[in-house]
C-alpha cells in the first residue's frame, strides 16, 4: 500500500512540477530554453515524474526523437534540476503521448499518437520521400518495426508507400494533398490513434462481457480523473497497467479500454474533449 500512495503521489507532484517549471518560463520571456530555433515552446512539455525505486520495471525501448524535441526534453531536465537538486531526469523518451497538428497545402489535421509514430512522420519534415531502411535508422528502430508503425499514417492518407521490383525501390513518401478517397480529415479534426477500430464489431454478448470485466476500474478512472483533472487514453491505460496489479489484475488492451470510455461518455458520466477525458459536470 505504501508503494501505490507513493505512485499516486508522483502523479500529483509532477502536476506541481509541470506548473512550476512553466512558471520560471514566465519569468523570463526571452529565455532561450522557452522557445527553440523551430519556434517549439518548453510549456508545450508535461512530464510524468515516477520514483523508479517504487515502480514496477517498465520498458525502455529505443527511439530517436527529433533534435529540437530532445532540446526541449534537455532544457526541460535544467529547470527540474534547478528545482529539485539534487535529482535528475532519466526520460523513457518512448512512453508518453504527443500532439501533433500537421499542417498540408489543403489541410491541417491534428492526431494524439505516440513518441515513435511522432518520430517517423517528423522525419518527412526535411525530407518527403524515405526508405524503410533509411528512415529505420534515422528513427532508431528495427525495419520491421518501423514498417509496422509506419500503417498507422498509410491508413490515415498521409503517408503513401511504393513498392517496385526491388527492395531498393520500396519507398515511403509524404502526401502533400488530399486524393478524396478516405484518408485523413480535412479540416481542425483530431483523431486518437487508435480511434479508428470501429470496423471490428463484436457479438453484443462479447461486449457485454467485456463491460462485466471492465465495470470493477470504474471506480479508480473516476478517482484518477478527480485527482488529476483531465487524462489521455493512453495515460489512464498504462496508470491501470500499474496500479492493477491483483485481485484481479489489469490485462485489457487501450482499444478495450477505449471502448469502455466510450460507453461511459455515452452514458454521460464522462466527457471526451481534444483527445482528452473528463468527470462529467
Amino acid at each position: 500500500m505504501h508503494k501505490c500512495e507513493i505512485m499516486l503521489n508522483d502523479f500529483i507532484d509532477s502536476k506541481r512540477t509541470n506548473t512550476n517549471i512553466k512558471a520560471t518560463i514566465k519569468k523570463q520571456p526571452h529565455s532561450v530554453s522557452e522557445v527553440n530555433e523551430d519556434g517549439v515552446s518548453l510549456d508545450i512539455v508535461n512530464a510524468t515524474i515516477i520514483s523508479s525505486n517504487f515502480w514496477p520495471p517498465i520498458q525502455d525501448e529505443s527511439v530517436n526523437l527529433p533534435e529540437n524535441v530532445d532540446q526541449l526534453l534537455s532544457d526541460y531536465s535544467k529547470r527540474f534540476h534547478e528545482i529539485k537538486t539534487p535529482r535528475k531526469l532519466l526520460w523513457k523518451k518512448n512512453l508518453g503521448t504527443v500532439k501533433l497538428e500537421l499542417q498540408f497545402e489543403d489541410r491541417a489535421v491534428q492526431f494524439m499518437v505516440t513518441p515513435l509514430h511522432a518520430s517517423i512522420i517528423m522525419q518527412f519534415q526535411d525530407k518527403k520521400s524515405w526508405t524503410p531502411e533509411n528512415l529505420a535508422v534515422a528513427v532508431g528502430v528495427p525495419v520491421d518495426v518501423l514498417n509496422k508503425r509506419i500503417n498507422f499514417w498509410i491508413s490515415k492518407g498521409i503517408i503513401a508507400e511504393s513498392a517496385g521490383a526491388n527492395s531498393s525501390d520500396h519507398s515511403y513518401t509524404l502526401v502533400e494533398a488530399e486524393t478524396g478517397k478516405g484518408g485523413a480529415t480535412s479540416g481542425g479534426s483530431e483523431e486518437l490513434l487508435v480511434g479508428d477500430e470501429e470496423g471490428d464489431r463484436s457479438v453484443a454478448s462479447v461486449e457485454d462481457q467485456l463491460r462485466k470485466e471492465m465495470t470493477i476500474y470504474e471506480k479508480f478512472i473516476t478517482g484518477m480523473l478527480t485527482n488529476f483533472g483531465s487524462m489521455a487514453l493512453d495515460r489512464i491505460h498504462n496508470t491501470l497497467k500499474m496500479f492493477c496489479l491483483a485481485d484481479p489484475s489489469y490485462d485489457k488492451s487501450i482499444h478495450q479500454l477505449q471502448s469502455f470510455l466510450s460507453g461511459l461518455v455515452a452514458e454521460e458520466k464522462l466527457e471526451f474533449r481534444e483527445g482528452m477525458y473528463f468527470l462529467k459536470k
